[in-house]
């Protein structure tokens, strides 16, 4: 019997991301409280900036782009938002890390709870995902439901994808 495998990989639509900034930007032109307020929202290849002119205005972004993160079906766990920092003028910027990938340490740990619970299947880690393989589709089923039920001790968000 051969071995049937998926992958535990950790990404986001990048789509998805652009739609989310570019709804957030019409919505700060048109609200009153954000209009007026030098606000900008750049998105980077790896990294989402936002900067205004008061810590106010940066967390009122910061909830917008979370309420249209939610509503489009992204895991507000991609967003890895950094401390804020004052810059020229007195405005504040702060710098959210977008999430792609598994880290090594979360992947270890993954890998673990997977053994521990299912010692029939193994779980490789192959770069930034985590491959898992077993004879028994029920066994990786098992796996799927236990790693989304333990899903909330991740920092990272998890989906599973080449299931074979």
């Amino acid at each position: 019997m051969a071995e049937s495998t998926f992958d535990i990989v950790s990404d986001y639509d990048r789509q998805e991301v652009m739609n989310v900034v570019d709804q957030v930007r019409r919505e700060i032109v048109t609200r009153y409280d954000l209009k007026d307020a030098g606000i900008e929202l750049t998105l980077g290849e790896n990294d989402l900036v936002i900067s205004a002119e008061s810590e106010l205005h940066v967390a009122a972004v910061r909830d917008l782009i979370q309420t249209r993160a939610l509503r489009r079906q992204l895991s507000l766990k991609i967003f890895a938002f950094g401390s804020l920092a004052t810059i020229a003028g007195g405005r504040v910027r702060q710098t959210a890390t977008l999430q792609r990938g598994i880290a090594e340490d979360i992947a270890k740990r993954i890998q673990k709870l997977i053994r521990d619970q299912y010692p029939r299947v193994q779980a490789r880690i192959q770069g930034d995902a985590l491959r898992v393989g077993s004879k028994s589709r029920d066994d990786l089923q098992a796996v799927i439901r236990l790693v989304k039920e333990r899903q909330d001790e991740f920092s990272i968000p998890l989906q599973f994808t080449n299931y074979r």
